[in-house]
């Protein structure tokens, strides 16, 4: 189990690309292809979470094994990516990063977490779920929610289905 838990430092950028390609591969296991090949976020894009404070590392030792980055989104807290590699799954690494980012969010005030995520993966919409998160219907998205969804849509993800959820913070 990873002895730490914190706020991305420069150095572990590097290890974050190669998490997501790893546990991307488990999308092939439901014949999700395309997002198995998907690209991971760029230097740039990570860079900009970590000066900005919103990019969490789980640590097996000294190396990055899962991450989480965050944004605002409306007022709540937004998981903008949480990734734990497979070697290190089960660990409820996520579910630890996911209460780090909830915190961050209390911090200034949000009353919400919120993620958008794949209907059907058990790992995604149902492991949401089981940390106490609901599905949003689609009346009900906030404007930011609603804006990432379209986003989400005009890339093709909806080609699966997806759903936008929320837990308190």
């Amino acid at each position: 189990m990873p002895r730490e838990l914190r706020l991305a430092t420069v150095a572990d950028l590097p290890f974050l690309p190669p998490i997501e390609v790893a546990a991307g591969r488990a999308f092939i296991t439901v014949n999700m292809w395309e997002i198995a090949a998907d690209a991971p976020p760029t230097a740039e894009s990570l860079a900009g979470y970590q000066r900005d404070g919103r990019a969490w590392v789980a640590l097996s030792g000294r190396t990055p094994v899962a991450y989480l980055l965050a944004g605002r989104v409306d007022d709540a807290a937004h998981v903008e990516q949480v990734t734990v590699h497979p070697e290190h799954a089960g660990q409820r690494l996520g579910a630890a990063l996911i209460d780090r980012c909830a915190a961050w969010g209390r911090s200034w005030g949000a009353r919400r977490i919120t993620l958008t995520t794949f209907a059907g993966v058990p790992w995604n919409a149902p492991y949401y779920a089981r940390l106490g998160f609901t599905v949003v219907p689609p009346r009900d998205l906030t404007p930011g929610l609603a804006a990432i969804r379209a986003d989400e849509a005009a890339r093709g993800l909806d080609r699966w289905p997806r759903v936008a959820m929320s837990r308190e913070c």
